[in-house]
């Protein structure tokens, strides 16, 4: 529960950095996508979270739903170790730019999403 709870507060900070600036986002996005730890980080935190997800699931309000997401994380984890860092870096540059302008709205709709998953968790 106290993970997940994490989980929404660090979505709820970016999100903000992402409505108030969507330009610095997407460089933010590119600088860290040259960094050598970029795609070992991507593939662990997703896989760690979808583990705490999965594991916290039964705490939550909406343990089904919990459940979904952390299956989703470790997917995409797992999907992620399949993919060749430099794939990764070019899609994530790619949707830096193609994406840019979208990045105000998503950062909307992600900041009531990681508000959701702190009163998911701390209702449950």
């Amino acid at each position: 529960m106290y993970l997940i709870t994490f989980f929404g507060l660090l979505l709820m900070l970016l999100s903000i950095v992402m409505i108030a600036s969507p330009e610095y986002w997407s460089r933010g996005i590119v600088k860290f996508s040259e960094q050598s730890y970029f795609h070992p980080f991507e593939i662990l935190s997703r896989i760690a979270f979808g583990v705490v997800f999965i594991v916290s699931a039964d705490q939550t309000l909406y343990p089904t739903l919990m459940l979904a997401i952390g299956y989703l994380l470790l997917t995409v984890g797992v999907g992620l170790l399949l993919t060749p860092p430099s794939k990764h870096k070019q899609f994530a540059v790619w949707s830096a730019h193609r994406f840019k302008n979208t990045f105000r709205p998503m950062g909307l709709v992600s900041l009531f999403f990681g508000a959701f998953l702190i009163y998911a968790a701390v209702s449950g």
